[in-house]
């Protein structure tokens, strides 16, 4: 599907972000200059910002939702000019911690530009991607006489932590945080658009043993060893599990490998379609010479499409059983999720990245996690990643580019428009 507007009026709209490109660029800098790590996840000062940029908007209807402190959300609505379509764009407003402030080069609530970058925390995850929300309503806002349902922004406190007290309780107790389809402007590249992510399960391995002193291993059982043999045969057999995906999932996944693994890294598409398995904490013993009674471990266990969690809970406890004094627990956990790609929402938003950067994009899943599997999971709600490009994610000296910045916004300013014209 090709996109609605003429040439002229797409100039017109493209111009509109291009006069407020420093308006953009300053939105960007107040949200990343205010903290919101997670965590603690408190939004409260965020919120209070992005509240006092769009009391400034006519007609942006503007609520708080705390599930639980210091965990604030918003939901900002903007109505056209008669009933319609329901638009989302969804976000969230914490971000990864600091760490050692000293290993950056400037403060890292700073937000100063420089040589076409504008740094600090959470600039591309995903304060750069609010902005360019923020940026859309302004925009929408004036020309509100010429379309037709309603745009909705849903701003979540708890992204990093999975959103069980942002964007999931939002679409629980908001009527209109759901809509008719979604936008996530999460850190990701507007080349590379995801229509899907692979489930997770949070695991628990607890090994007990009998304890002897170390140079008595004939009297003793070593929970660390029966832990380490849960942990490798997890890892080996896990990744075995047969998996099948829809045939067009598995196309795509296929057809875009090249472009997104020059984003995201060799290796990806292959991860995209097993299940694979990371063991990130473990804890066992308190003196080397002697044999230890308990030990345990946390691992992170990814599932692609094709592959549904009581099967991959059948193979663990099949694993756990088998081995003497370990056992298991599940504490987080959700399905493998995607949302239908021939959905308007993906052909418009593809039609408006080539539109503005020239360059086709691909469609693909995404192997982390985002808060739009929950519209696919709760609501069915079809769900289109579309945001920044990643650099020193996580680390010290975040940036984002602020050409990538203003393209963003200008696509998701046509799409919305696109979308929202007709009614």
């Amino acid at each position: 599907m090709s996109a609605k507007f003429d040439g002229d009026k797409r100039q017109i709209l493209v111009n509109k972000v291009e006069k407020n490109k420093d308006i953009l660029l300053e939105m960007c800098a107040r949200l990343v200059q205010v903290p919101s790590e997670s965590p603690q996840s408190d939004t409260r000062e965020i919120v209070n910002e992005i509240k006092s940029i769009l009391e400034n908007i006519g007609g942006v209807e503007v609520t708080c939702h705390t599930k639980e402190e210091p965990i604030v959300n918003l939901v900002a609505r903007l109505k056209g000019t008669s009933p319609g379509k329901r638009l989302i764009f969804n976000g969230h407003l914490d971000t990864y911690p600091v760490g050692d402030a000293s290993l950056w080069s400037n403060d890292p609530f700073s937000g100063h530009t420089d040589n076409g970058r504008l740094y600090g925390r959470g600039s591309s995850d995903m304060k750069g991607g609010i902005a360019s929300y923020l940026l859309t309503f302004m925009i929408m806002a004036e020309l509100k006489d010429s379309w037709s349902g309603e745009l909705v922004m849903t701003l979540a406190g708890d992204e990093e932590t999975m959103g069980v007290k942002g964007t999931k309780y939002l679409l629980e107790t908001v009527p209109h945080a759901s809509g008719d389809a979604m936008i996530s402007g999460d850190v990701g590249t507007a080349k590379v658009l995801r229509f899907g992510e692979k489930g997770l399960m949070w695991i628990e391995l607890q090994a007990t043993g009998t304890p002897s002193h170390g140079a008595h291993v004939h009297k003793g059982e070593n929970a660390i060893d029966r832990l380490v043999e849960g942990i490798d045969r997890l890892n080996k057999e896990l990744g075995l599990i047969k998996v099948n995906p829809p045939k067009e999932v598995t196309e795509a996944i296929e057809k875009s490998s090249e472009v997104s693994e020059s984003y995201s890294g060799q290796g990806e598409t292959e991860v995209l379609q097993k299940v694979t398995v990371n063991f990130g904490v473990i804890e066992g013993g308190i003196s080397p010479n002697l044999i230890p009674a308990k030990a345990s471990a946390q691992g992170d266990i990814r599932l692609p499409v094709g592959v549904k969690l009581e099967e991959v809970e059948q193979k663990i406890k099949e694993i756990v059983d088998s081995i003497e004094g370990l056992s298991y627990r599940i504490f987080r956990r959700y399905e493998a999720n995607w949302s239908d790609f021939n959905h308007e929402i993906f052909s418009l938003t593809a039609a408006n990245v080539k539109h503005i950067t020239g360059e086709e994009p691909v469609l693909t899943m995404r192997v982390g996690a985002s808060d739009s599997r929950h519209y696919r999971i709760s609501k069915n709600i079809p769900s289109v990643n579309c945001g920044l490009n990643a650099y020193n994610l996580g680390g010290p000296d975040e940036y984002i580019e602020i050409d990538e910045l203003v393209d963003l916004a200008e696509i998701h300013l046509l799409t919305a428009f696109d979308y929202l014209q007709g009614g």
